[in-house]
């Protein structure tokens, strides 16, 4: 499909008005290739206001979309959270319209999309959103640089399980893919020690290879299947170890860090002051922010950066409808992607699942800083043996819900 006559942008209907407001945010931006048609969602009361907010028609039908409507963003849950949202795609593309369709899916339910995107001539792309948020962009930017002066000698990767593959197409854009890879077997404490724990680990860990680079893969394993979208500790950090550095992205926002490998020069030996050394690099900042010193607050996260990322998405899907690229060979990679998560997924195990879990007391850093309101209120450091406090979670077996 073209362009509306008279230089209009083409058109484009959001499916989903959960994490779709990103998607919905990103239309109203001026980098937006996309109007706003319309909204599909089922018609609830926040549904009606949002529709009601953007000026646009509310759909409850996919058969209402009117077809000259060029894209449709599909954010809806697929099947690997129980939901239609692979379906949805599929029968979208049915109509003619060219999807951009919200991650995770199972690898047979992308199968399926790929298919359906070729038999009816449609552009169709999985976005997993962090890549074009631009704290990521900038470590795999950056990260190609590095690479192409020295080899990764080691990656450190933390992540919720919630956005493993999300982490994975981190890395494999990093590296320029994600094969080779294999992994051992997570990392499990004694259980004498765990005993001595007062709380459950937050992480577990996990040893192997990724794009022939060493990894050592810590996920938080667990959720409250109440509120899985909440009580991570983190999305994403990664660092990218080299020869002469490593490059350390602290959290999904940023700051991205530069620290020089700590190396003493062998003039250091004799000289008088050790600081004394020719060495250029003993000039170098310990470690250097490069971009934005602090990430910002999740209120200009929600408001500008990942509708920024959003608008991105819809830049890739717009590019491939004009050229006409074959959506194939980014799936392929996808496929990839979904077999690497499953192998860790399953190496893993269950999900521990936290039933109804307090809601965390977030504390900003000016509460750390010396002076501030109860700082010195915490309790002295105890020598008692008595047993630790009996842990609020439980690992329970559930059914795995992605792949």
């Amino acid at each position: 499909m073209s362009p509306p006559t008279g230089g209009g942008r083409p058109q484009v209907v959001v499916c989903g008005t959960k994490f779709g407001r990103i998607y919905l945010a990103a239309t109203a931006r001026p980098d937006s290739p996309y109007e706003l048609a319309g909204v599909l969602a089922r018609g609830g009361e926040r549904s009606t206001r949002i529709a009601r907010h953007y000026g646009v028609p509310l759909f409850t039908d996919p058969e209402q979309i009117p077809k000259d409507v060029e894209a449709c963003c599909v954010v809806i849950g697929a099947g690997i959270n129980g939901g239609p949202g692979a379906r949805l795609a599929e029968q979208l593309m049915g109509r003619g319209h060219h999807v951009l369709q919200e991650h995770p899916l199972h690898g047979r339910e992308l199968t399926d999309c790929l298919r359906t995107a070729r038999e009816h001539r449609v552009a169709y792309r999985l976005n997993t959103h962090y890549v074009h948020v631009e704290p990521v962009r900038r470590f795999i930017a950056t990260g190609r640089r590095l690479l192409a002066r020295q080899r990764a000698l080691h990656i450190d990767a933390d992540c919720a399980f919630q956005v493993l593959y999300t982490l994975l197409d981190i890395l494999g854009r990093t590296l320029g893919g994600v094969r080779p890879w294999a992994f051992g077997k997570v990392a499990e404490l004694p259980e004498d020690v765990r005993q001595l724990a007062s709380s459950e680990p937050v992480h577990r860990s996990l040893d192997g290879v990724v794009a022939g680079v060493p990894c050592t893969l810590r996920l938080q394993n667990d959720m409250d299947p109440a509120d899985p979208d909440n009580h991570t500790h983190l999305f994403h950090r990664i660092t990218l170890y080299t020869e002469g550095g490593n490059l350390t992205l602290l959290n999904t926002h940023g700051p991205l860090l530069w620290s020089p490998r700590p190396h003493m020069p062998d003039d250091m030996r004799d000289t008088v002051r050790m600081e004394e050394s020719a060495a250029a690099h003993f000039g170098f900042p310990s470690a250097q922010p490069l971009g934005p010193e602090t990430s910002p607050d999740y209120r200009e996260i929600l408001r500008d950066l990942w509708p920024q990322g959003a608008a991105r998405a819809l830049q890739a899907l717009r590019h491939d409808i004009e050229e006409g690229a074959d959506p194939g060979k980014d799936g392929q990679y996808h496929l990839t992607l979904c077999r690497l998560t499953r192998d860790i997924t399953d190496r893993f195990g269950p999900v521990r699942l936290h039933r109804d879990p307090p809601a965390p007391r977030i504390l900003a850093a000016a509460d750390l800083t010396e002076g501030a309101p109860h700082a010195s209120t915490a309790p002295a450091p105890t020598t008692s043996t008595a047993a630790p406090a009996p842990r609020t979670s439980t690992a329970v077996p559930t059914p795995r819900t992605r792949t």
